[in-house]
């Protein structure tokens, strides 16, 4: 607000004179509730993807799916037993806790400062943190965000969300989705084919069976698709480097995806003017 009173480029760019009285603080906050609840950052990105110029780059034919994690704005020292019990912190403003070798688990603790935070590990070996999962469906001609959301982090939550993501793409003709190998389950390969979706997802073969068999792998598509499946990493870096969001800046699921889908739209943004000069 400071900088608003006297900053000329903040007025600037908000619509102020130099004379003008700045808004209340509380302002932002009823602004921010209202993005919120009107769902106005996935709005937007649809609105950006929705541009008669950027439709003819989208491909309508073939997607990928992925997530990654998004670190919560949470400490370990508020993960607490959800009963009360365990050693409290130390006092003063950042007071410790010791909580080695206790077994903590999301179904007997929660986080005080965000409470819909979820204890997760990347892989085996792995540090456990305090996280929310990002989800990203990008179209695979040019590599655009056309979807992207935030979800409780759990194991299934990769595949539930590229379910609803996937479902929601216009259209009912067949598609092509690839994937890496976590989502080389029969129970992902099923709702792909409800949903007339040939899935390409990387063959997990370790130790069991894959999902899908060379009536799949044998297309020269599945080869292309696992090649550019791999772009979507470019966005995630991005939205996480530039974008600021490898560690999460608001608590919340709703609010940390409201920053997250608004991210990807940015994402787009940033490309478009070397997409579109590149067109015809």
């Amino acid at each position: 607000m400071e900088q608003l009173d006297y900053n000329l480029l903040f007025r600037w760019f908000v619509g102020l004179g130099v004379d003008d009285p700045i808004w209340d603080v509380t302002v932002f906050t009823k602004n921010r509730d209202r993005l919120l609840d009107g769902e106005v950052t996935a709005k937007f990105l649809r609105a950006v993807l929705d541009q008669p110029k950027v439709k003819t780059l989208l491909s309508d034919d073939h997607f990928s799916v992925d997530g990654t994690l998004i670190q919560a704005w949470a400490s370990m020292q508020s993960f607490r037993p959800k009963d009360g019990s365990g050693e409290p912190p130390a006092p003063g403003r950042n007071g410790g806790r010791d909580f080695h070798g206790e077994k903590r688990s999301n179904a007997t603790h929660l986080s005080m400062t965000d409470p819909e935070a979820k204890l997760y590990r990347k892989g085996p070996g792995k540090e456990a943190k305090l996280s929310f999962m990002g989800h990203v469906l990008m179209e695979n001609r040019h590599g655009l965000v056309v979807d992207g959301r935030v979800s409780e982090a759990h194991g299934m939550a990769e595949r539930d969300q590229a379910e609803v993501m996937i479902a929601g793409v216009p259209g009912r003709h067949r598609i092509t989705v690839g994937a890496d190998r976590n989502f080389d389950t029969a129970g992902f390969v099923a709702a792909m084919r409800r949903l007339k979706v040939t899935p390409h997802p990387a063959q997990n073969t370790a130790g069991r069976r894959s999902a899908i068999d060379r009536r799949t792998t044998r297309h020269p598509g599945y080869a292309a698709s696992q090649r550019i499946r791999k772009r979507i990493e470019e966005a995630f870096g991005w939205i996480k480097e530039i974008a600021l969001m490898r560690r999460a800046r608001h608590r919340g699921k709703a609010r940390v995806g409201w920053q997250f889908t608004l991210a990807a739209a940015a994402y787009n943004l940033i490309r478009l003017p070397k997409l579109l000069r590149a067109v015809p």
